[in-house]
């Protein structure tokens, strides 16, 4: 007779924790059977989840969830927490228009203490609320579940070295060692905690120890075992972490539920007693559980639908090559005729594409881990020995360098070019993932060319352009595939601030930005069939914009639509209003964009109104207003 289920009788961890503690790991076998029934049918974050499984059933077990805080760093791991907390029965809608975030939520449940879509933050916040918890008279332990990828961010380390200051007493750190992070873990930390785990003085003093204490008795072997653990920190990657004021513990097993669970209850009792902050460091694997995650969880981090059986990934539909590829191999091209190009990521060689790159300029590749701001600092130094470094870093994962971009590169107009990857709207990410933000963040700094292709044959041209011009750039791309349109032989770089004129008209002119080009094409013709005459621009530039074609086309026309996918405040739209009202012109100007800074996961050109007939109501309500007011320069 098989087992009775348990997890569909947990709707929160109050029901975990009325489980007698052997039935725990039951549990835990089931959360992971689960999210792989759920993600092969929704695509998702697999093996991260598939990683953390005995960690977080553990915590929301031995804890007293939610009054006690867990605070998952990044939320990559995050899907045990959810099916745990009350949102197993929402995973089908996972990632789309309405339904739950593929990351945690503080709006979503009263368990999703913080939400992240970025690494590193996890010990701050949690630290954060320790002492708010402090402040306000209250009770409760707070736990950070951190990855040892997300440890290589400098905040980490800044939060630990806080909270180790403060020595904080109700603050638990776990340490989820799986030397990864989406790929492979770079950097002296990483190194370090392999090599300390896998020395032969360790292996010898682990095999010494389980050989001595085998047959010890009772209180002798309770004794031998702090000693084991005390030499054991000593030679471990705890030396490390005690210098910084915590308690360490471990490493232990981390797939090993009895293990997890006795080390969570000592914390406990170690917390109760006043002996914090505490970091607990287990050992994992990603993937754990499910074979073909475990022999390649790069490949399974983030999936498609896939068949659980055989692992195999369904069939994708053809498609042209993406707009990553495309830079990939745009950038290759131009390092085989100019040594001074290197490559530059921070921990996402292939998301961006430069995991191709690498393999052909090893020694001119570089990860430096989740790291944008040293990434960018570390850029700016290669430009000053006259190297071309080419930092590509997602849209969204640029915004933690602000300073650096602002301080490091663009004061001292060093020759950086940066390849903002998934610019625009991202779909089932979300909103810590949007790429909204980086027009206007960009263009008003000193002495950057900010640019966006219409298409992937011009994006080409654009990073020629970009490592040809003698000072900071950066090129704005969307995920996905191109349009599938031919690539030119021969790549020439753009002159700088000129737009592109596709078609001409007299009663409005149409300005599109990048990755809305194609709609405005479409929009234009239509425009056409109806008798309005409507002049479209391929802007390319953000900055600087084409001034004299500008001028003349609001003069010519009297009306002015630009669209953009981009939020509307401090965009190109923007950026066009603040010209012509510089310059005293005054004719009617309306700009498509993004409708609101916070946008969910799910959302479309479409849903936020900038598809083709957003853009010709847009254009045709301009036309009107023009023929009903005294409008003139």
């Amino acid at each position: 007779m098989s087992a009775k289920r348990l997890l569909h009788e947990i709707d929160s961890p109050a029901d975990l924790r009325r489980l007698p503690r052997d039935q725990v790991e039951q549990v835990a076998g089931e959360i992971r059977a689960e999210i792989l029934d759920q993600v092969s049918q929704t695509g998702g974050h697999l093996a991260s989840s598939l990683g953390a499984v005995e960690l977080i059933t553990a915590i929301h077990y031995v804890f007293n969830t939610p009054e006690d805080r867990l605070v998952l760093d990044v939320g990559h791991q995050g899907y045990p927490h959810k099916m745990l907390t009350g949102r197993r029965e929402n995973f089908e809608q996972i990632g789309q228009r309405d339904g739950i975030s593929k990351f945690l939520r503080r709006s979503e449940s009263d368990y999703d203490h913080f939400g992240a879509g970025h690494a590193g933050t996890s010990i701050s916040a949690a630290l954060g609320m320790a002492r708010g918890k402090l402040h306000r008279g209250e009770d409760g332990v707070v736990i950070a579940l951190i990855g040892d990828g997300a440890m290589t961010a400098g905040m980490a380390f800044e939060a630990l070295n806080h909270a180790g200051h403060l020595q904080e007493r109700n603050l638990i750190v776990v340490l989820n060692d799986n030397e990864m992070s989406i790929s492979p873990n770079v950097g002296a930390m990483s190194s370090y905690l392999s090599r300390k785990m896998t020395a032969p003085m360790m292996r010898r003093m682990k095999g010494w120890a389980k050989e001595v204490l085998t047959g010890l008795p009772g209180d002798m072997l309770h004794w031998a075992r702090k000693v084991e653990e005390s030499v054991k920190v000593f030679f471990s990657p705890g030396l490390l972490f005690e210098a910084l004021n915590f308690r360490y513990v471990g490493p232990i097993q981390g797939h090993r539920m009895p293990v997890v669970l006795e080390t969570f209850e000592n914390a406990k009792q170690m917390i109760a007693a006043g002996s914090g902050p505490i970091l607990i460091h287990a050992m994992t694997e990603k993937g754990h559980g499910y074979a073909p995650a475990e022999a390649d969880p790069l490949k399974y981090h983030g999936v498609s639908q896939f068949d659980v059986p055989s692992g195999e990934f369904a069939p994708k539909k053809a498609a042209p090559p993406s707009y990553t590829r495309i830079f990939s191999d745009t950038l290759i091209r131009l390092a085989e005729q100019d040594e001074r190009i290197v490559g530059i990521t921070a921990a996402m060689a292939p998301g961006t594409g430069l995991d191709r790159f690498q393999d052909k300029f090893p020694d001119r590749f570089y990860d430096v881990g989740i790291a944008e701001q040293h990434a960018v600092t570390f850029a700016a130094g290669m430009a000053t020995e006259g190297m071309k470094p080419v930092a590509a870093i997602y849209s969204t994962f640029l915004q933690r360098a602000y300073d650096q971009v602002l301080h490091d590169v663009c004061l001292q107009n060093l020759d950086v070019t940066f390849a903002l990857d998934r610019a625009g709207l991202v779909g089932a990410d979300g909103a810590t993932h949007q790429g909204l933000w980086d027009m206007a963040y960009l263009r008003n700094l000193p002495n950057i060319v900010v640019m966006a292709p219409k298409d992937e044959n011009e994006l080409q041209h654009m990073l020629a352009t970009a490592i040809k011009y003698p000072g900071p750039t950066a090129i704005r791309f969307p995920r996905g595939s191109g349009l599938g349109v031919p690539l030119d032989p021969e790549i020439k770089p753009l002159p700088i601030g000129e737009s592109e004129i596709l078609r001409d008209g007299d009663d409005v002119a149409i300005l599109a930005m990048g990755t809305l080009v194609e709609a405005a094409t479409e929009a234009a013709q239509e425009l056409g069939a109806d008798g309005i005459s409507a002049s479209l621009i391929n802007a390319r530039f953000v900055k600087p914009l084409d001034k004299e074609r500008l001028l003349a086309l609001a003069r010519r026309c009297g009306a002015i639509l630009t669209v953009e996918e981009h939020v509307g405040e401090g965009g190109f739209g923007s950026a066009v209003l603040e010209f012509l009202m510089e310059e005293g012109v005054n004719v009617p100007v309306k700009c498509l964009a993004i409708r609101e800074g916070l946008v969910e996961h799910g959302e479309s050109r479409a849903s936020q109104g900038l598809d083709a007939s957003d853009i010709v109501k847009a254009a045709q309500d301009l036309v009107n207003s023009k023929a009903h007011s005294p409008g003139s320069d």
